[in-house]
Protein backbone atom coordinates (compact mmCIF):
# COMPACT_ATOMS: atom_id res chain seq x y z
CA UNK A 1 0.00 0.00 0.00
CA UNK A 2 2.84 2.29 0.63
CA UNK A 3 4.48 1.33 -2.37
CA UNK A 4 1.41 2.22 -4.09
CA UNK A 5 0.89 5.56 -2.45
CA UNK A 6 4.60 6.75 -3.44
CA UNK A 7 4.19 5.53 -7.05
CA UNK A 8 0.77 7.95 -7.12
CA UNK A 9 2.60 10.26 -5.38
CA UNK A 10 5.41 10.67 -8.22
CA UNK A 11 3.55 9.96 -10.68
CA UNK A 12 1.46 13.06 -9.64
CA UNK A 13 4.82 15.01 -9.40
CA UNK A 14 6.20 14.24 -13.21
CA UNK A 15 2.60 15.40 -14.47
CA UNK A 16 2.70 18.11 -12.17
CA UNK A 17 6.11 18.75 -13.61
CA UNK A 18 5.75 18.26 -17.06
CA UNK A 19 2.39 20.51 -16.85
CA UNK A 20 4.21 23.13 -15.44
CA UNK A 21 7.28 22.82 -17.96
CA UNK A 22 4.88 23.11 -20.95
CA UNK A 23 3.69 26.06 -19.57
CA UNK A 24 6.55 27.45 -19.33
CA UNK A 25 8.01 26.46 -22.35
CA UNK A 26 4.25 28.17 -23.83
CA UNK A 27 4.94 31.49 -22.12
CA UNK A 28 8.59 32.02 -23.00
CA UNK A 29 7.66 30.86 -26.87
CA UNK A 30 4.63 33.69 -26.59
CA UNK A 31 7.74 36.05 -25.20
CA UNK A 32 9.91 35.88 -27.72
CA UNK A 33 6.92 35.64 -30.42
CA UNK A 34 5.87 38.88 -29.30
CA UNK A 35 9.67 40.55 -28.79
CA UNK A 36 10.39 39.16 -32.50
CA UNK A 37 6.69 41.05 -33.75
CA UNK A 38 7.62 44.21 -32.19
CA UNK A 39 9.53 46.31 -34.71
CA UNK A 40 12.56 48.06 -34.16
CA UNK A 41 12.32 51.49 -33.35
CA UNK A 42 14.26 53.73 -35.93
CA UNK A 43 16.23 56.07 -33.85
CA UNK A 44 17.10 60.06 -35.32
CA UNK A 45 18.91 62.25 -33.84
CA UNK A 46 20.64 65.67 -34.58
CA UNK A 47 23.26 67.80 -34.15
CA UNK A 48 23.30 71.96 -35.27
CA UNK A 49 25.61 74.80 -35.09
CA UNK A 50 23.98 78.45 -35.26
CA UNK A 51 26.78 80.78 -34.77
CA UNK A 52 28.06 84.72 -36.16
CA UNK A 53 31.10 86.93 -35.93
CA UNK A 54 31.32 90.26 -36.84
CA UNK A 55 34.24 90.73 -39.41
CA UNK A 56 33.90 94.62 -40.41
CA UNK A 57 32.30 97.30 -39.51
CA UNK A 58 29.25 97.02 -41.82
CA UNK A 59 29.93 93.05 -42.52
CA UNK A 60 28.94 90.43 -40.19
CA UNK A 61 29.13 86.21 -41.47
CA UNK A 62 26.64 83.59 -40.03
CA UNK A 63 26.78 79.72 -40.09
CA UNK A 64 24.24 77.72 -39.60
CA UNK A 65 23.77 74.27 -39.92
CA UNK A 66 22.19 70.94 -39.35
CA UNK A 67 23.12 67.00 -39.73
CA UNK A 68 20.63 64.37 -38.77
CA UNK A 69 22.48 61.00 -36.45
CA UNK A 70 21.15 57.97 -37.07
CA UNK A 71 22.36 56.00 -34.11
CA UNK A 72 20.86 53.08 -35.36
CA UNK A 73 22.72 52.47 -38.56
CA UNK A 74 25.83 50.65 -38.62
CA UNK A 75 26.49 50.00 -42.15
CA UNK A 76 29.85 51.83 -43.08
CA UNK A 77 29.18 52.32 -47.12
CA UNK A 78 25.22 53.19 -46.65
CA UNK A 79 26.73 56.01 -43.80
CA UNK A 80 29.98 56.98 -46.03
CA UNK A 81 26.85 57.52 -48.82
CA UNK A 82 24.07 59.10 -46.72
CA UNK A 83 27.00 61.92 -45.24
CA UNK A 84 28.13 61.89 -48.98
CA UNK A 85 29.33 66.08 -48.29
CA UNK A 86 31.09 65.20 -45.30
CA UNK A 87 34.36 65.38 -46.84
CA UNK A 88 36.97 64.13 -44.96
CA UNK A 89 34.97 62.80 -41.66
CA UNK A 90 33.88 59.41 -41.10
CA UNK A 91 32.57 59.61 -37.47
CA UNK A 92 29.32 60.19 -38.02
CA UNK A 93 28.54 59.59 -34.16
CA UNK A 94 26.72 62.32 -32.55
CA UNK A 95 29.84 63.27 -30.98
CA UNK A 96 31.72 62.88 -34.49
CA UNK A 97 29.51 64.96 -36.25
CA UNK A 98 29.12 67.79 -33.95
CA UNK A 99 33.15 68.14 -33.80
CA UNK A 100 32.78 68.54 -37.96
CA UNK A 101 30.36 71.20 -37.68
CA UNK A 102 32.51 73.30 -35.19
CA UNK A 103 35.19 72.52 -37.87
CA UNK A 104 33.03 73.39 -41.28
CA UNK A 105 32.12 77.03 -38.87
CA UNK A 106 36.17 77.87 -38.29
CA UNK A 107 37.04 77.05 -41.55
CA UNK A 108 34.23 79.38 -43.33
CA UNK A 109 34.93 82.14 -40.98
CA UNK A 110 38.20 82.26 -41.43
CA UNK A 111 38.48 81.70 -45.29
CA UNK A 112 36.00 84.61 -45.51
CA UNK A 113 37.72 86.92 -43.81
CA UNK A 114 40.77 86.08 -45.41
CA UNK A 115 38.93 86.61 -49.16
CA UNK A 116 37.33 89.69 -48.24
CA UNK A 117 40.51 91.11 -46.61
CA UNK A 118 41.25 93.55 -50.10
CA UNK A 119 37.79 94.92 -50.28
CA UNK A 120 35.62 95.09 -46.90
CA UNK A 121 36.49 98.43 -46.66
CA UNK A 122 34.40 99.12 -49.87
CA UNK A 123 31.13 97.68 -48.29
CA UNK A 124 29.45 100.98 -46.62
CA UNK A 125 26.35 99.47 -46.17
CA UNK A 126 25.40 97.04 -43.03
CA UNK A 127 25.14 93.40 -44.19
CA UNK A 128 24.98 89.67 -43.43
CA UNK A 129 26.75 87.35 -44.99
CA UNK A 130 26.00 83.81 -44.58
CA UNK A 131 25.77 80.10 -45.34
CA UNK A 132 22.84 77.80 -44.06
CA UNK A 133 22.67 74.16 -44.73
CA UNK A 134 20.06 71.76 -43.55
CA UNK A 135 19.08 67.84 -43.37
CA UNK A 136 15.48 66.93 -43.20
CA UNK A 137 14.43 63.29 -42.70
CA UNK A 138 10.93 63.26 -44.91
CA UNK A 139 10.03 59.47 -45.15
CA UNK A 140 10.76 56.07 -43.91
CA UNK A 141 8.64 53.72 -45.78
CA UNK A 142 8.73 49.81 -46.81
CA UNK A 143 12.77 50.09 -46.19
CA UNK A 144 13.34 53.51 -47.81
CA UNK A 145 14.73 56.27 -46.50
CA UNK A 146 14.14 59.94 -48.23
CA UNK A 147 16.47 62.34 -46.91
CA UNK A 148 16.66 65.86 -47.94
CA UNK A 149 19.73 68.46 -47.85
CA UNK A 150 19.17 72.02 -48.67
CA UNK A 151 20.99 74.81 -48.70
CA UNK A 152 21.32 78.29 -48.64
CA UNK A 153 24.05 80.81 -48.80
CA UNK A 154 24.41 84.57 -49.65
CA UNK A 155 27.68 86.81 -50.60
CA UNK A 156 26.50 90.02 -51.18
CA UNK A 157 24.34 90.89 -54.49
CA UNK A 158 21.02 91.23 -55.63
CA UNK A 159 19.96 87.92 -53.94
CA UNK A 160 20.87 84.74 -52.26
CA UNK A 161 21.31 81.10 -53.87
CA UNK A 162 20.18 78.02 -53.07
CA UNK A 163 19.28 74.40 -53.14
CA UNK A 164 18.03 70.97 -52.71
CA UNK A 165 19.22 67.52 -52.89
CA UNK A 166 16.81 64.41 -52.88
CA UNK A 167 18.19 61.28 -51.51
CA UNK A 168 16.26 57.89 -51.37
CA UNK A 169 18.12 55.34 -49.32
CA UNK A 170 17.45 51.23 -49.27
CA UNK A 171 17.58 50.09 -45.50
CA UNK A 172 17.23 47.00 -46.83
CA UNK A 173 20.26 46.68 -48.81
CA UNK A 174 21.98 49.14 -47.61
CA UNK A 175 22.45 51.45 -49.96
CA UNK A 176 21.52 55.06 -52.33
CA UNK A 177 18.57 54.14 -54.10
CA UNK A 178 18.84 54.52 -58.28
CA UNK A 179 16.65 55.09 -60.59
CA UNK A 180 17.34 52.13 -62.49
CA UNK A 181 16.34 50.54 -59.22
CA UNK A 182 12.41 52.10 -59.46
CA UNK A 183 12.18 51.62 -63.49
CA UNK A 184 13.68 50.23 -66.90
CA UNK A 185 12.18 53.41 -68.71
CA UNK A 186 14.44 54.98 -71.22
CA UNK A 187 16.11 58.55 -70.29
CA UNK A 188 14.72 59.16 -73.85
CA UNK A 189 11.19 58.23 -72.67
CA UNK A 190 11.04 59.50 -69.81
CA UNK A 191 12.04 63.21 -70.89
CA UNK A 192 8.79 63.65 -72.92
CA UNK A 193 7.15 63.14 -69.66
CA UNK A 194 8.72 65.65 -67.70
CA UNK A 195 7.85 68.21 -70.32
CA UNK A 196 4.08 67.11 -70.25
CA UNK A 197 3.99 67.37 -66.48
CA UNK A 198 5.90 70.55 -66.19
CA UNK A 199 3.27 72.70 -64.85
CA UNK A 200 1.14 70.19 -62.38
CA UNK A 201 3.14 71.73 -59.73
CA UNK A 202 2.71 75.50 -59.71
CA UNK A 203 5.56 77.15 -58.84
CA UNK A 204 3.44 80.12 -57.44
CA UNK A 205 5.64 82.94 -59.83
CA UNK A 206 3.28 85.43 -60.84
CA UNK A 207 3.41 88.73 -62.67
CA UNK A 208 1.40 91.83 -63.79
CA UNK A 209 -1.16 89.70 -65.46
CA UNK A 210 -0.94 86.97 -62.84
CA UNK A 211 0.14 83.55 -62.60
CA UNK A 212 3.06 82.72 -64.77
CA UNK A 213 3.19 78.63 -65.84
CA UNK A 214 6.43 76.80 -64.93
CA UNK A 215 6.77 75.75 -69.19
CA UNK A 216 7.22 79.98 -69.70
CA UNK A 217 10.02 80.13 -67.82
CA UNK A 218 12.09 77.21 -69.17
CA UNK A 219 15.35 77.87 -69.74
CA UNK A 220 15.91 74.51 -71.74
CA UNK A 221 14.37 72.89 -74.54
CA UNK A 222 14.23 69.45 -73.45
CA UNK A 223 14.45 69.00 -69.14
CA UNK A 224 16.98 66.30 -68.42
CA UNK A 225 16.54 63.29 -66.04
CA UNK A 226 17.43 64.67 -62.65
CA UNK A 227 19.11 62.42 -60.24
CA UNK A 228 17.56 64.43 -57.67
CA UNK A 229 14.39 62.30 -57.41
CA UNK A 230 12.05 61.11 -54.42
CA UNK A 231 8.52 58.96 -54.48
CA UNK A 232 5.43 58.54 -52.81
CA UNK A 233 2.31 55.78 -53.07
CA UNK A 234 1.29 57.69 -56.08
CA UNK A 235 4.27 59.62 -57.71
CA UNK A 236 7.71 59.74 -58.68
CA UNK A 237 8.86 63.25 -57.90
CA UNK A 238 12.25 65.01 -59.78
CA UNK A 239 13.25 68.38 -57.95
CA UNK A 240 15.10 70.90 -60.04
CA UNK A 241 17.00 73.80 -58.06
CA UNK A 242 17.00 77.52 -59.53
CA UNK A 243 18.64 77.75 -62.60
CA UNK A 244 18.82 73.85 -63.73
CA UNK A 245 16.02 74.30 -65.76
CA UNK A 246 14.32 77.78 -65.17
CA UNK A 247 14.74 81.35 -64.71
CA UNK A 248 15.81 81.85 -61.17
CA UNK A 249 12.21 83.99 -60.63
CA UNK A 250 10.73 80.22 -60.96
CA UNK A 251 12.23 79.05 -57.59
CA UNK A 252 13.29 75.20 -57.55
CA UNK A 253 10.63 72.74 -60.04
CA UNK A 254 9.22 69.86 -58.44
CA UNK A 255 7.88 67.25 -61.39
CA UNK A 256 5.65 64.68 -60.99
CA UNK A 257 6.04 61.43 -63.04
CA UNK A 258 3.08 59.07 -62.00
CA UNK A 259 2.97 55.23 -61.58
CA UNK A 260 0.74 55.04 -64.67
CA UNK A 261 3.11 57.08 -66.86
CA UNK A 262 5.64 54.34 -65.91
CA UNK A 263 3.31 51.89 -66.40
CA UNK A 264 5.26 48.34 -67.21
CA UNK A 265 8.52 49.71 -66.45
CA UNK A 266 8.90 49.29 -62.76
CA UNK A 267 11.17 46.99 -61.03
CA UNK A 268 9.43 44.15 -59.74
CA UNK A 269 11.12 44.40 -56.55
CA UNK A 270 10.27 47.83 -55.95
CA UNK A 271 6.42 47.22 -57.12
CA UNK A 272 6.27 44.44 -54.22
CA UNK A 273 7.56 46.85 -51.57
CA UNK A 274 5.80 49.81 -52.36
CA UNK A 275 2.40 47.66 -53.01
CA UNK A 276 2.09 48.88 -56.71
CA UNK A 277 -0.72 47.09 -58.64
Amino acid sequence: MKNTTAILALSSFFIFSACKKAENTKSANTAQTEQIAQPEKFEVDSVKVDDSIKIGKFLSLRYTSKLLVFPGLKDQKLLDSIYLNNKGSRDFSKKGLQAYLENEKKQYFTSTEQDTKDFISDITNAQTWYTDSDMKLVSNTNGYMHIQYSSNAYIGGAHDEYGYTERVFDLKNNRKLELKDITTIPRSKLEPILMKNINTVPSGTTDEKGEVKNSEMLLVDVIPVSNNFYFDDKNLYFHYSPYEITAFAAGDIIIPVSWVDLKGTLTPEFKERMKIK
